[in-house]
C-alpha cells in the first residue's frame, strides 16, 4: 500500500501525570475540568473517541469529585467510545517491584471491568524503559499487544516488532516513532480554515510521509493527538469529517481491535528496552531522591512479604481492607512521575507520606495477626515468624527477663545459641521529695504505663516514707492508681520513691524457623537452656570480622579486603568518592571542572561488637567536601564542609555476605556520593535481578537521541559482576566503571531543580525549570546493603538465597499469654523449593491461598510446593484457572521454563 493511500486513525487522547510538577490536588483541578469538557462534548456529538491514557487512576480521581458522572462515564465505555484501562496508574517498571507492577494491573483491570469495559492493550506511552518481562505480564493477563515509546533500540525501523521476555513469551508491540504518544499534535496546531476546517494539507503529508517510513507493510497509521494535561480541540470531528476518508476518529483500543497480534516474521527484541536511541530515557530518575526508593522498597515488602503470608497462612479473620488500601497506596505511588523523584517539592512530600502510609497498613496487619498468635505464648517469651518459603535459620534480637546469663529454649525444648547485646538498668529512679509532690508524680503514670513499661507491683511503707513500684515490660496481674493514692492520703515530711524494674537484657538469638512458619523462644536459666553452641562463631580480631564463611579486614584507608575459605578474594571494598553534579532530577551532568574527593583525611575503627553470633566494627572516615555547585563556572565551590562518613561492618554467624551500613549528614549541595567496589575480576558484564528477572547488561548504553548514554542501571535485590555481588535493600543506581574493573553504587544523588533547560547530559528539558531545594537531600543520610564474593558468571542459587536472607529478616512478636500457658511448638506453613525458583507473593484469595514464583534460572527447573493443602491449580493474572496440579500428601511439584512465572492457588478440602 503506498502511503499516500494509508488511512491515518486519530486517537485523541490526555497523557495524565497524576502529581507531577504541581502536587496532586493542584492537577485533580485541571483534570476534573478537562473531563467535564470531554465527555460533554462526547455525549452531544456521537463521533467523538476518547483515550484516557491508559490508566484507570484518572477516572477514579474524577469521579471521587463528580460521582453523580459515574453512570454517563460508564455509558460511553460501554459503547466503547471511551477506552479506559487496563492500568490503574501508569508506573515506572524499575522503581516499583514485579509484584506491584501486578497488582496495579490487577486492580485497573477490575475497576475498568466495573465501567464497562477494559482497553486490552499494554499502553505504556511515557515509562522511563522497560522492563524485561513485561510482555510476559502482558500475556498472562490475556492482552495481546503492548504499545511503547521510550526504551525502543536503534535498530527497530518498523512501528510493530515482537517484543520477547526472558521465558520466550513474545507479544506484538507498537512503536510510536515521531514524537511518541504526542506525534501527531503537530498536524492540529492549526486550523485548516477559520471555524474548523480540515488539517492543512501540508501537515497532513508531512505527518504520512514521516509516519509511513516505519509501515513498511502499510496499514493505518496510528496518530496520537494528545500532550500532557490537555484537552483536543473542541472542533476535533469537524476537522476530521472536513479531511474525508483519508482520516477517521477512533480509541486505541479501536484501532488495536483489528490488528493481528502474530510476531511472525517481525523484528525481535529480547528483554529489556533501555536505549536512548530514539528517545530519552532519563535515567538519572533512578537516584534522585534516594529516600523514596527506601520508603518505597520497605513498605512494599512489608506488605508483600510479611503481612499478606502472615494473613493468608496464620489469620482465620479478613483484613483485606487493609491490604486493599496498603496496595492502593503502594500502586498510586509507583507512577513514573511520583516514585522517580522527578516531581516538585510538594509533590515529593506527598509520596513520601503515602508510602509511609502503605508500610504503616502493612504493619498493621502485621500486628493484628501476630498479636493474635502472641496470646498463645506465655509472658516473656516469643514468636519468631520465618517470611521465607524454605527453612531458615537467622538472627533475631530480643529483650527478655534474665538474672545473670541468658538461656533460651525453643517450644520444641531445644536450646537456642544466645549473645548479650545490652543490660538494662533495672534502677529507672530513685529520688526524694516532699509529700505535697506525690500527687504529681502519680500522674506520671498512665492507665499502668511507667517509664515506658507495665507496672506489676507497687508497694508503700509510711514508716519509711517509702514508695516503690516495680515495672515490667508486660504485666498480667491486676492493677489500680487509686489505690496508690489512697494509701498515700496522709503521707508527710519526705518520701523516696524508687521505679525498680525487672532485670532485662537484650540478647542476639539465633533462631531456627520452618518455611513461613513460626518458632517461640522463651528464656531460661542459662543451666537449663543446655549446651547451645554456635558452630562456628563470630570473632573481632582487631580490626578484622571473621566468621568462617567471610573474613573482612579493615585496611587503613577504611576499605575492606574480603576473603573466603575457599581462596576468593576481594580488596578495596567500600571506598568513598564524592563528585559533582550540575544535573537535574532527571539527569545526571558533572562539572566541566570536577573535583573528584575520594580520599579521607582520617580513619579510625572503633569495636560495636565482638559476637559470637554478631561483630560489629564502625569505620569513621572524614573527608572536606565542597560545599555546592556552579553551573555558569562548570566547576564546584572553594567553599567546603566537614563530613565524617561511617560505615557500620557487621558478620553474623551462618552468613557469607558482609552487611554495610552507611551514615553521614549531607550538607553540601550539587553533588554525587557513591560507595566503590574493586572487582576481584575484570567484568564485561553485570547483571541486575529486578521485576522477576535476571537482568544481563554491557558496559556500554546504546545512544543516538539527544542524551548521554551513562550506563548508570537499576538494580532490584542485588547486582552482581566480576565475582562479587552486592545485595540491595532498596532499588539501587549501580554502574561498571574502570573498563570493568570496578562497581559504583549511588548513595545519593543532590540536585537543585526538577529540570535543566542547560543540562550538558541531555539537550531537551525533561520538564518546566523548577527549583526543587528539598531534592538536595540534606541532613542524616543512611544507606545499607551487604557484600557477597561469589564464583561469576550468571548469578545462581547461592545469590538468591543470601539476597533473600538479606532483604527479609525474621520478623518477632512478644508473647503475653499467661505465664503458665507452655510455648508453643513449631508450626509449617507452606514450602517452595527448586533451583532457582522465587516467591514473590502469597495471599488469602477468593477462599484459596495464592502464590506467585518465577524461575530465575537459566535452565528449566521444578517447583516443590508443601504444605496442609489438597488442590493446587494454576491460574492467570485475572484468576482464570487453567491446569491442576497433583497433590500427594500435600505435595505438588510444578515444572518450570526459564524465566516463567507462575500462579498457583492452593486450598485444602
Amino acid at each position: 500500500m503506498r502511503v499516500a493511500d494509508s488511512e491515518i486513525v486519530v486517537v485523541p487522547h490526555t497523557h495524565w501525570d497524576r502529581e507531577w510538577y504541581l502536587p496532586f490536588q493542584r492537577f485533580r483541578l485541571r483534570l476534573v475540568s478537562l473531563l467535564d469538557g470531554v465527555i460533554d462534548r462526547m455525549e452531544a456529538d456521537p463521533r467523538w473517541r476518547f483515550t484516557l491514557d491508559g490508566q484507570m487512576a484518572a477516572v477514579d480521581d474524577y469521579l471521587e469529585v463528580r460521582p453523580e458522572r459515574r453512570d454517563r462515564v460508564a455509558a460511553l465505555v460501554r459503547e466503547g467510545r471511551l477506552a479506559v484501562g487496563p492500568w490503574q496508574i501508569l508506573h515506572d517498571e524499575f522503581l516499583s517491584s514485579g509484584e506491584n507492577m501486578i497488582r496495579n494491573l490487577e486492580l485497573g483491570m477490575r475497576n475498568a471491568a466495573e465501567l464497562g469495559a477494559v482497553m486490552m492493550v499494554g499502553y505504556l506511552p511515557d515509562q522511563f524503559g522497560h522492563c524485561a518481562q513485561m510482555p510476559q505480564i502482558l500475556k498472562l493477563a490475556g492482552i495481546e499487544h503492548a504499545c511503547v515509546w521510550r526504551g525502543v533500540p536503534g535498530r527497530i525501523r518498523t512501528c510493530a516488532f515482537a517484543w520477547q521476555a526472558p521465558d520466550g513469551t513474545a507479544i506484538r508491540t507498537r512503536y510510536l516513532p515521531e514524537g511518541g504518544y504526542g506525534n501527531a499534535a503537530s498536524m492540529f496546531e492549526e486550523p485548516g480554515e477559520p471555524g474548523g476546517g480540515a488539517p492543512a494539507p501540508g501537515r497532513v503529508a508531512g505527518f504520512a510521509a514521516a509516519m509511513g517510513r516505519w509501515y513498511p507493510h502499510g496499514g493505518p497509521l496510528l496518530a496520537m493527538y494528545g500532550a500532557d494535561h490537555t484537552a483536543p480541540a473542541a472542533d476535533l470531528p469537524d476537522r476530521i469529517a472536513a479531511a474525508g476518508s483519508a482520516m477517521r476518529l477512533d480509541t486505541l483500543a479501536g484501532y488495536f481491535a483489528g490488528e493481528d497480534p502474530s510476531v511472525d516474521g517481525l523484528p525481535r527484541v529480547r528483554g529489556e528496552l533501555r536505549s536512548h536511541a530514539r528517545a530519552n530515557i532519563l535515567p538519572g530518575v533512578i537516584s534522585a531522591r534516594v529516600r523514596l526508593k527506601q520508603l518505597m522498597g520497605r513498605a512494599e515488602r512489608l506488605v508483600e512479604r510479611y503481612a499478606e503470608p502472615l494473613t493468608a497462612l496464620w489469620y482465620a479473620g479478613d483484613a483485606r481492607t487493609f491490604l486493599d488500601l496498603a496496595w492502593r497506596r503502594l500502586i498510586e505511588v509507583s507512577c513514573h512521575d511520583s516514585v522517580t523523584g522527578c516531581g516538585c517539592d510538594e509533590t515529593a512530600e506527598q509520596v513520601a507520606a503515602h508510602m509511609a502510609e502503605a508500610e504503616q497498613l502493612g504493619r498493621a496487619v502485621c500486628d493484628l495477626v501476630t498479636a493474635e498468635l502472641a496470646a498463645s505464648a506465655p509472658l516473656g517469651s516469643h514468636l519468631v515468624f520465618n517470611p521465607t518459603p524454605a527453612p531458615r535459620t537467622g538472627l533475631v534480637t530480643l529483650d527478655i527477663p534474665c538474672e545473670g546469663e541468658p538461656g533460651l529454649v525453643t517450644g520444641d525444648g531445644r536450646p537456642v545459641p544466645v549473645q548479650t547485646l545490652e543490660i538494662a538498668p533495672t534502677v529507672l529512679d530513685d529520688a526524694v521529695h516532699p509529700a505535697s509532690e506525690l500527687p504529681v508524680l502519680l500522674e506520671r503514670v498512665y492507665g499502668r504505663v511507667l517509664f515506658g513499661q507495665e507496672i506489676r507491683d507497687w508497694a508503700v511503707s509510711h514508716r519509711d516514707r517509702a514508695l516503690t513500684f516495680h515495672v515490667t515490660s508486660r504485666a498480667d496481674v491486676p492493677f489500680d492508681i487509686g489505690a496508690v493514692r489512697e494509701a498515700l492520703r496522709d503521707a508527710e515530711g519526705e518520701w523516696r520513691v524508687r521505679i525498680l524494674a525487672d532485670p532485662r537484657r537484650t540478647v542476639a538469638a539465633l533462631v531456627e524457623v520452618p518455611p513461613l512458619g513460626l518458632t517461640s523462644v522463651r528464656p531460661v536459666p542459662a543451666a537449663r537452656a543446655g549446651n547451645a553452641p554456635v558452630t562456628v562463631p563470630v570473632t573481632v580480631d582487631g580490626n578484622a570480622l571473621d566468621n568462617g564463611l567471610l573474613r573482612a579486614d579493615v585496611h587503613a584507608d577504611g576499605s575492606l579486603g574480603l576473603r573466603t575459605p575457599s581462596g576468593r578474594v576481594v580488596e578495596g571494598v567500600g571506598r568513598i568518592v564524592d563528585d559533582g553534579d550540575l544535573g537535574d532530577s532527571y539527569n545526571y551532568a558533572p562539572p566541566a571542572h570536577d573535583r573528584i574527593v575520594g580520599d579521607p583525611l582520617t580513619v579510625d575503627v572503633r569495636p560495636v561488637r565482638a559476637g559470637p553470633l554478631v561483630a560489629v566494627l564502625d569505620i569513621v572516615r572524614t573527608y572536606r567536601w565542597p560545599a555546592s555547585g556552579d553551573l555558569e563556572a562548570g566547576t564546584r565551590s572553594d567553599d567546603e564542609e566537614h563530613v565524617t562518613v561511617t560505615t557500620r561492618a557487621e558478620l553474623r554467624a551462618g552468613e557469607p555476605f558482609l552487611r554495610l551500613r552507611v551514615t553521614f549528614d549531607n550538607r553540601c549541595d550539587d553533588h554525587r556520593v557513591r560507595l566503590h567496589l574493586s572487582l576481584p575480576r575484570r567484568a564485561g558484564s553485570s547483571f541486575a535481578e529486578g521485576q522477576f528477572a535476571i537482568v544481563e547488561r554491557g558496559l556500554r548504553a546504546e545512544g543516538g537521541f539527544g542524551e548521554r548514554p551513562v550506563p548508570a542501571y537499576p538494580a532490584s535485590g542485588f547486582v552482581a559482576a566480576g565475582g562479587l555481588a552486592v545485595l540491595l535493600e532498596h532499588v539501587t543506581e549501580y554502574e561498571i566503571s574502570g573498563s570493568g574493573q570496578e562497581m559504583a553504587l549511588t548513595l545519593l544523588r543532590a540536585v537543585g531543580h526538577l529540570s535543566r533547560d542547560r543540562n550538558t547530559y541531555r539537550d531537551q528539558p525533561a520538564g518546566p525549570q523548577l527549583a526543587t531545594p528539598a531534592a538536595q537531600c540534606r541532613g542524616e543520610r543512611a544507606v545499607g546493603m551487604a557484600i557477597m564474593p561469589y564464583d561469576g558468571g550468571r548469578p545462581g542459587t547461592e545469590v538468591l538465597r543470601a539476597a533473600e536472607a538479606y532483604c527479609h529478616d525474621l520478623l518477632t512478636a512478644a508473647g503475653y499469654g499467661h505465664a503458665s500457658v507452655p510455648a508453643p511448638a513449631s508450626r509449617e506453613g507452606v514450602a517452595i523449593t527448586g533451583d532457582g525458583v522465587v516467591m514473590t507473593s502469597l495471599r488469602p484469595r477468593d477462599g484459596w491461598i495464592e502464590t506467585r514464583m518465577v524461575a530465575e534460572c537459566a535452565e528449566p527447573t521444578t517447583a516443590v510446593l508443601r504444605g496442609g493443602f489438597t488442590e493446587a491449580v494454576r491460574v492467570d493474572l485475572r484468576g482464570r484457572p487453567g491446569a491442576r496440579l497433583d497433590v500427594h500428601a500435600g505435595t505438588a511439584m510444578l515444572a518450570l521454563r526459564p524465566w516463567e512465572i507462575a500462579t498457583v492457588r492452593l486450598r485444602a478440602s
